[in-house]
């Protein structure tokens, strides 16, 4: 059995997903079943190191949960009690790193492999407050409490890991990371999308608010106009302070402008930022009019082509003001997205099921409201 059995990303639990999509509305439900019978064929990792929101136990949860069928409600209780001790694991484990004063690795805090994630899914899922809790006030401490590494002070999201975890690429003091995916962006939208949903722990306005104007400060001029966060930094960097220019990265969901900037707008939005919350439209929309940053979008994918842009674009824009310009760009960017080609294989993030299922949510005629987008912190 292939590793994208559990794979959330690239893999079958997405194809649940799109496919439950597709059954609410016709009530032919064949092919989820037959896609959730596949993902169910063996056991998923549930208390490894590897486990999830995008792999794993915690994928094939989130993939039933949000198909809805009365089918799955029985399998879903049991994945839940492993996931909530795997929550009460994690938490105990970061508690110990903390109180070491070590910085955390990726996977600890990030959307992809960490707590971020685990409490992205008992936010969509409901089924356990005191778990979702747990991992809010642990973000509250990441986000609120700095670290004292080798004598320079450095947030508490700073990671000793290389920004892509292969050794060869290791940044010997290590690095901060702005993005949705393995970033401090993903931590701040699950705390302000909890938030709107009334779950609250102490301190975490109090996070958010401060946590808008770390992404303000690091929002830079870029040479077509507005301004873009850099995917990564540094330890240099970060002592350093905000460049006056750079070149943008590429404008994606995962590490670049859209994402983050959803992130800010979702905690000015939490906040009653109001002057935060256009700040962050503006920067979206002048990043959807850059051709320089947009000709850096080559493919149609979730995670960091058209898809994912364009779903973090119509987002935000449902959260803008009525006049908002971020609403007249809607359009072209759904055409857009329909003439790239579509990519190959399964998965949300980089294979065409989390493309189509983009397209089937964006166009109003076939209408999805699974809440499947929690799992990219977009809503």
């Amino acid at each position: 059995m292939s590793d994208v059995t559990h794979d959330l990303g690239r893999g079958l639990p997405g194809s649940v997903v799109y496919e439950a999509a597709l059954a609410r509305v016709s009530g032919r439900w064949d092919a989820a079943h037959r896609a959730a019978r596949t993902v169910a064929s063996q056991p998923a990792a549930g208390r490894h190191e590897s486990a999830g929101l995008f792999y794993g136990a915690p994928a094939v949860a989130f993939a039933l949960h949000t198909a809805g069928h009365p089918a799955y409600q029985s399998a879903l209780g049991h994945l839940d009690e492993a996931l909530t001790d795997l929550v009460a694991a994690r938490l105990s484990a970061a508690d110990q790193r903390m109180e070491t004063g070590r910085p955390a690795r990726m996977r600890e805090y990030d959307l992809i492999s960490g707590l971020t994630g685990l409490g992205a899914y008992f936010l969509h899922r409901g089924s356990s407050p005191e778990s979702l809790h747990g991992v809010l006030r642990y973000l509250v401490r990441l986000l609120q409490h700095p670290l004292n590494v080798d004598g320079h002070l450095l947030p508490g999201w700073w990671t000793s890991d290389s920004p892509t975890t292969r050794p060869e690429d290791a940044v010997p003091a290590g690095h901060g990371n702005f993005g949705m995916a393995h970033g401090i962006a993903g931590p701040i939208a699950l705390l302000a999308l909890a938030g709107r949903a009334g779950h609250t722990v102490r301190g975490q306005f109090e996070a958010l608010a401060a946590s808008c104007r770390l992404l303000e400060k690091w929002a830079q001029p870029v040479p077509g106009g507005g301004a873009a966060w850099p995917e990564v930094v540094d330890r240099e960097t970060w002592l350093t302070g905000p460049e006056p220019r750079f070149r943008a990265g590429r404008p994606s969901w995962c590490y670049g402008t859209p994402g983050i900037a959803r992130a800010l707008q979702l905690a000015a939005l939490a906040c009653g930022l109001d002057g935060t919350r256009r700040r962050a439209e503006a920067l979206l929309d002048a990043c959807l009019r850059d051709s320089d940053q947009l000709a850096r979008v080559t493919d149609s994918s979730v995670c960091h082509g058209w898809a994912g842009l364009s779903l973090a674009a119509d987002l935000a824009a449902a959260d803008a003001d009525a006049d908002s310009p971020l609403r007249r760009t809607l359009p072209s960017l759904a055409a857009r997205l329909e003439q790239v080609p579509m990519p190959e294989g399964t998965g949300l993030l980089t294979g065409s099921d989390g493309v189509r299922l983009t397209i089937h949510t964006l166009t109003p005629p076939r209408p999805v409201a699974s809440g499947w987008e929690t799992c990219l912190l977009l809503n």
